[in-house]
């Protein structure tokens, strides 16, 4: 046995050790520097132990073989030779492990993710559990970073080049079976045998003469990639391929995944030796780069984000049953993750049969998505799918802990439902509404218990993104709020708690953003043209493209209740309500800023409709460029931003960082639109808003607190961050 602090316990089959991964007081792995000279003293017991021909390593935790290195390790580095010589401690001891005259087999069981699969890689075996918790991947290029312990120099030669471009530039991460099929694993096992065919793996390799079991793993390595790996000109075609799908992802944004690229091809065109050169110092240099300390910030803001989320259990009810009323897009998307991630039983109440007929559709659907994606099997599908219960009455909701109303954005409407919940409820019951822009302590007055109301703000499709917006009313009880993140938490969303107001949080900077491209419009830019410039910058969807999603209709009254409630600061912009009243919509109803095709119930987005144009008055002046276009579409949400922590919506820096990056797609290689004003100066932020206030009037007035920060040299994110 190892010491005290150990991250490894020593075990013996006969004659296989099995090395046992279990880091103290987490419930995952990561990996750390400090712990190679343990690893290392381990192997060099069993090599010198006659007894034992084989090593098998596993984790002792239950659902995570190593989640990767530990991304603290990450923010301490200060320059790009402190980056090298970090990876060079990886790269050191994975190649100890490769050279081992021991055969060493990796078991691997749960998330086997970054330094986690490189550690496999430098094994001689892999045998993987067949359980849907085991993935593999190697994510460092989300963190703007590259693999390097090593990965890009071992996996090619293991699973060929295309496929290894594949995983290294895009992040992704893959399961067991797929990885067997590709040749990354050996072979998918029961987890219940799962050391034991690592051991005999062992033994069999033990067996074959060493010399000759790294020669036949080289030919597999050469044999899984294609004729047009094996010469230069073809690997010259794979490489300017990946390149170009590169800038086609990131837009020029990322520089982690063309460093890939080239420490690739060094490997592959000089050698390992060089490869392993070329890794280190390309990570080294990435790791100071903005794009990567941003990047590893929010990171590690999701990560702080969930550790608040189930602290938060210890003050929340449980909740066992809940309801949901409304079948339409949000709702039936909240009954998916409720019954398909938290797995709870759901009642889904509508007025309308049709409705609720959609809305079990959408969730089978999100089921069978998960099935093809071997998440979960098709029992479980089946067994998931019959806790949702559809009824037009609320029928059952006296047992529920929470109710979720997904109802349209209209408080009247709001108000009735609160009150028919409130007469079919318990005196316990948690009423949370998905509203984006109505202050909840208005829907509150419609509730005969405003502790009990608390807003619950999914975004579209709420299978698909990630945030929760948890908005606490002036009167919203502290375990209420607590009982909405511990239920988010277990639909596997990311949970930022907000103060109340008018457009809430995301909705109240979000639009000003799109007003702005509104804005933009009148002044001559065109519908493409605005799209394009943000999405180069890296949003997902640029602002019209978003809204022709959310729905115009929907957008409009947004605005409108950012204007009543904020001020002129905040008016819409002219136009927007002449192609309202064209009964213009979006995607739901085919009219939009684009065309719509449907076939075969599938809706698809075409060109802009050249149509828009003749609703709007446009400006003779040249229309803007695509930097302008990008600076005032930026900076009227950064801005609003500012505004909201200076009117205490937000708690911190982190949380307003996070669910812009989270729930709106703010580009997370800016970090977020409060880290966006710190690394572009707050002072300078401050000139330009002036600058454009004076062109283009109030609604670039500078957010006072921000005004505030630049007089007096200060951050944003450290003078108000707890990240």
């Amino acid at each position: 046995m190892t010491g005290d602090a150990s991250m490894f316990t020593l075990e013996h089959r006969d004659d296989v050790a099995v090395i046992v991964l279990d880091m103290p007081g987490g419930s995952t792995n990561t990996l750390r520097t400090e712990f190679t000279d343990e690893l290392e003293g381990l192997l060099d017991e069993v090599e010198d132990d006659r007894d034992v021909t084989g090593v098998v390593i596993a984790s002792g935790k239950p659902d995570s073989f190593i989640e990767g290195a530990d991304i603290a390790m990450f923010s301490e580095v200060e320059t790009a030779d402190d980056g090298a010589a970090l990876a060079r401690v990886g790269q050191r001891v994975f190649e100890r492990i490769e050279a081992s005259s021991t055969p060493i087999v990796v078991a691997i069981h749960g998330a086997c993710m970054g330094g986690g699969l490189e550690l496999a890689l430098a094994c001689h075996g892999r045998i993987a559990s067949d359980h849907p918790a085991t993935r593999l991947g190697l994510p460092e290029v989300r963190l703007g970073l590259i693999p390097g312990s090593g990965g890009t120099q071992r996996l090619p030669r293991l699973v060929g080049l295309e496929r290894a471009l594949e995983l290294i530039l895009t992040g992704k991460d893959i399961s067991a079976s797929r990885a067997r099929r590709m040749g990354l694993v050996d072979q998918v096992v029961h987890q219940a045998v799962l050391v034991d065919v690592a051991s005999e793996r062992a033994r069999t390799l033990a067996a074959v003469d060493r010399t000759r079991g790294a020669r036949h793993r080289d030919l597999v390595g050469r044999v899984r990639g294609t004729v047009m790996e094996d010469n230069p000109a073809g690997r010259a075609v794979l490489f300017r391929q990946a390149e170009a799908n590169v800038h086609v992802r990131t837009h020029g944004n990322l520089p982690g995944p063309l460093r890939a690229i080239d420490v690739v091809r060094t490997g592959i065109e000089q050698g390992p030796r060089a490869g392993y050169a070329a890794e280190a110092q390309a990570f080294g240099e990435l790791i100071v780069t903005p794009q990567a300390r941003n990047l590893i910030r929010v990171f590690d803001m999701r990560q702080a984000l969930r550790r608040e989320a189930r602290a938060a259990q210890e003050r929340a009810v449980d909740v066992r049953k809940v309801a949901v009323v409304g079948a339409g897009l949000m709702g039936a998307g909240i009954a998916a993750v409720t019954a398909g991630r938290a797995e709870l039983p759901v009642r889904l109440k509508d007025l309308d049969r049709d409705a609720l007929r959609r809305g079990l559709r959408s969730v089978r659907d999100y089921l069978d998505q998960r099935v093809t994606r071997r998440r979960i099997s098709a029992h479980d599908r089946d067994r998931l799918l019959s806790l949702v219960r559809p009824d037009t009455e609320y029928r059952g909701f006296g047992r529920v802990g929470l109710v979720i109303e997904a109802v349209v954005e209209d408080l009247a409407i709001k108000h009735r439902v609160c009150k028919e919940v409130a007469a079919v409820t318990g005196p316990d019951t948690v009423l949370a509404s998905n509203t984006s822009s109505i202050p909840i302590d208005s829907i509150a007055e419609g509730h005969p218990d405003p502790a009990r109301i608390v807003g619950m703000h999914y975004f579209s499709p709420v299978p698909r993104v990630p945030l929760l917006e948890v908005v606490e009313g002036p009167r919203t009880a502290d375990w209420v709020t607590a009982t909405a993140v511990d239920v988010g938490r277990r639909q596997g969303m990311t949970v930022v708690v907000v103060g109340d107001g008018p457009g809430l949080y995301t909705s109240r900077i979000l639009g000003p953003y799109i007003n702005e491209a509104a804005y933009l419009l009148t002044d001559g830019a065109t519908v493409d043209a605005i799209d394009d410039a943000l999405e180069t910058l890296g949003f997902p969807v640029g602002p019209f493209r978003l809204v022709d999603e959310v729905g115009i209709d929907v957008a409009a009254k947004i605005a409108r209740v950012l204007a009543d409630g904020l001020g002129s600061r905040l008016t819409p912009a002219p136009g927007i309500e002449a192609i309202v009243r064209d009964g213009r919509k979006g995607r739901k109803n085919g009219r939009g800023f684009y065309h719509y095709d449907t076939d075969n119930g599938q809706t698809t987005r075409g060109d802009v409709d050249p149509s828009i144009y003749q609703l709007v008055t446009r400006s003779a002046r040249p229309a803007p460029d695509a930097d302008e276009m990008v600076d005032r579409a930026l900076l009227a949400m950064v801005n609003e931003a500012v505004w909201t922590l200076g009117d205490g919506v937000l708690r911190t820096t982190r949380d307003g960082d996070a669910a812009a990056v989270f729930g709106l797609g703010f580009p997370p290689h800016l970090g977020g639109p409060l880290r966006y004003v710190d690394d572009r100066g707050p002072a300078a932020v401050v000139d330009r808003l002036r600058m454009l206030a004076a062109d283009h009037g109030e609604r670039f007035t500078p957010a006072p607190l921000l005004v505030e920060v630049a007089e007096r040299g200060g951050r944003l994110t450290s003078d108000r961050t707890q990240s």
